[in-house]
């Protein structure tokens, strides 16, 4: 008992893995912070009152956090009492340390900072480990009251930025203040920082794009073709990195997941949308390949397509006859619908099943309907229809070409996320290969875990002639040059590109359409792939979506935006296209914040749909709910006060009325 009053066990945190952009700039680095713990078993004559005042918290508040921490953690081993403290908390406890230890310590901490205002979903942030994460194998060695990533980067690399903690001993004297190293440090291990990583994001693009984006739903993803490298990623809206680190991370985090925007979901992996048009660009590629048509092939629509006899016919925005060239470059949806038929009902093929099944191959090797890998978390599969989907839905036979027609122009069944659409640029741009899009190049001091090799790797699972891609090229730089997707133009760059228009329904209601554009540039030896999605703009792709990715190409091939174009990133940096629903939800939200009522949000399951969305654990849930109780209690506070100020002021009565002649009370009939 005497050595361990005399002694004291120190864990030092090693300070997290640096992250490097592609230019070498560091973009996720660290800063320190300190955490208030608790030993609950030595607490025992502590001055509670003084803690209690310098933390701003009540007895009640005092006793629930550690029972708390006894229930997680035991009673002889050390907790996070309050965690990230703030300046003026650290600099009152440091001068009363002596009246609360040795129940109570400061604990150092490596927390991130971030010296770009970007990149918020790209980096994710760090929170206090659970119960149910150290159930998980995976991340045995963790105790209560260590930090771990919880997403993106932070999350997928976690074991390459932790570093290794370390061990100090230190003598006590009799005030229990720490006095020298035990023996002179002969028992200390040293932390290990964790390991620097290298990305291959542009984080100066990444921040021109989060500025197009602001006040706008959607996405914009761009890769290296040749690499699969993610040079930027932007999932709208996004929040600033810096909000989830300090002392004001929890009030901060709530506040986020609570917003009908979710500015923590990353749309870019995450959100499933109907490619639009830009699907169109694969149908040409099957179609040559499966050789039912050739260039030349040419379709005449009259204003829809007409290939399924008495079914309603599907509009078609473009009068004319066109080959494929023209096809793609009007974006003609008479002309796609055609192709598709006739690859489904290629003779060739014994029945409807096999045919379908021949597309699906295709779809699944352009990198659709299947996860690609990436190394951010929560990334969605998409879907490509299948015959065991229609046989399900439909009965066995009971369905063919015209079931699904609207497939053909990437409606419909076929989803799509914005990294799959930006790959499947790539995947054209290279000429039929693809590497999977990632965003770590390389980890200093090797790959010692083994997470890169799969990023080197070539995905060629059909072999399309070169030909056939050229062809392509053609049709996507015409859409640019002299075609729907004008507003990318960019003087001295050749870019190929695809306009998308999409239709969409939230609930069951039609919404707005979504505007999308994808492409890559230059068309010789290209060098960037990448898409756009503005959710429901109401526009065309070429609107709003085709000047957005015309500017990220110029941005990322010359370095710089001409002089004469900066009024155009001005415009799209002011530009409010956040849908009038959004706006809704928000005060519907912010009503039910005012009133602090974490029940009627359980209730009405709007946390349900934050813990579905975001995949949260039982400590993220936990943060919402003691955010709103604090805030809850705050306010009956101020009502308290306000009330007993009012009670020192004297008013005049009314006069008072008989009873039978009383106003009627009006009485809150919304509930």
């Amino acid at each position: 008992m005497a050595e361990g009053q005399g002694t004291f066990r120190k864990v030092i945190y090693p300070d997290r893995g640096i992250v490097f952009d592609r230019n070498g700039k560091s973009i996720l680095q660290n800063t320190v912070i300190y955490d208030l713990m608790v030993i609950p078993g030595k607490i025992r004559d502590t001055d509670t009152a003084t803690l209690c005042r310098i933390l701003d918290i009540d007895s009640t508040e005092f006793h629930k956090r550690i029972i708390t921490a006894i229930i997680k953690n035991k009673s002889y081993r050390a907790s996070v009492f309050e965690p990230l403290l703030s300046n003026e908390k650290m600099a009152k406890l440091n001068e009363n340390m002596y009246k609360l230890a040795p129940g109570y310590f400061l604990q150092e901490r490596s927390v991130r900072d971030y010296p770009f205002d970007a990149g918020g979903n790209i980096f994710g942030y760090l929170g206090e480990v659970d119960s149910n994460i150290l159930k998980s194998p995976k991340y045995e060695g963790y105790v209560m009251g260590d930090y771990i990533g919880r997403a993106g980067l932070e999350r997928t690399y976690e074991k390459v930025l932790m570093g290794q903690r370390g061990i100090e001993f230190w003598k006590r004297d009799n005030k229990n203040r720490l006095t020298d190293r035990l023996e002179d440090g002969k028992f200390d291990t040293a932390a290990i920082a964790g390991q620097n990583m290298y990305t291959s994001i542009d984080i100066d693009l990444q921040a021109l794009g989060e500025k197009l984006m602001q006040n706008k739903l959607g996405s914009i993803v761009a890769i290296d073709p040749k690499t699969g490298g993610i040079l930027a990623m932007i999932s709208s809206p996004t929040y600033q990195p810096k909000l989830l680190t300090g002392a004001e991370r929890r009030k901060h985090y709530a506040e986020l997941l609570l917003s009908p925007a979710k500015p923590l979901y990353n749309r870019s992996v995450s959100a499933t949308y109907s490619p639009g048009s830009t699907f169109k660009t694969l149908q040409a590629l099957v179609g040559l390949h499966e050789g039912v048509i050739t260039t030349d092939f040419r379709i005449s629509c009259s204003g829809a397509f007409y290939g399924c006899g008495s079914g309603k016919p599907m509009r078609c925005l473009d009068y004319g006859t066109f080959d494929l060239l023209n096809a793609i470059r009007m974006s003609d949806n008479t002309y796609f619908a055609t192709v598709m038929q006739r690859v489904i009902n290629n003779p060739k093929y014994p029945n409807i099943d096999s045919s379908l099944a021949v597309w699906d191959r295709y779809m699944y090797a352009f990198g659709l309907g299947h996860k690609l890998g990436i190394d951010v978390p929560w990334e969605s599969s998409g879907n490509i229809p299948t015959p065991k989907y229609f046989n399900k839905v439909y009965g066995q036979s009971r369905w063919n070409y015209c079931t699904f027609r609207s497939v053909s122009i990437g409606q419909g069944e076929v989803l799509t996320t914005p990294i799959q659409t930006a790959n499947e640029m790539a995947y054209i741009a290279n000429k039929g290969w693809y590497k999977t899009p990632h965003l770590v190049d390389s980890i200093e001091g090797g790959d010692t875990f083994d997470m890169l090799s799969k990023f080197k790797e070539k995905h060629n699972a059909v072999d399309i002639p070169d030909s056939i891609f050229d062809v392509v090229h053609q049709g996507m730089q015409d859409v640019v040059d002299r075609g729907t997707g004008g507003g990318a133009k960019v003087p001295g760059i050749a870019i190929c590109g695809k306009t998308g228009t999409v239709e969409n329904y939230y609930r069951g209601v039609k919404q707005p359409n979504h505007a999308f554009f994808c492409g890559f540039a230059p068309r010789d030896n290209p060098k960037i792939a990448i898409m756009c999605v503005v959710e429901n703009s109401g526009r065309f792709g070429g609107t709003y979506a085709a000047p957005i990715v015309g500017l990220m190409i110029e941005k990322y091939l010359n370095d710089t935006i001409a002089k004469n174009r900066e009024a155009i990133v001005e415009k799209f940096e002011k530009l409010n296209l956040i849908p009038p629903r959004i706006y809704s939800e928000m005060r519907t939200v912010d009503s039910m914040l005012h009133r602090k009522d974490s029940a009627y949000l359980l209730a009405k399951g709007y946390i349900k749909l934050i813990r579905d969305t975001m995949e949260l654990d039982a400590t993220d849930e936990q943060e919402i709910l003691d955010q709103l109780k604090r805030e809850k209690e705050e306010l009956k506070k101020e009502q308290k006060k306000k009330e007993d100020s009012d009670a020192k002021i004297k008013f005049n009565t009314d006069a008072i009325l008989p009873n039978e002649k009383k106003k009627p009370e009006l009485r809150d009939t919304l509930r």
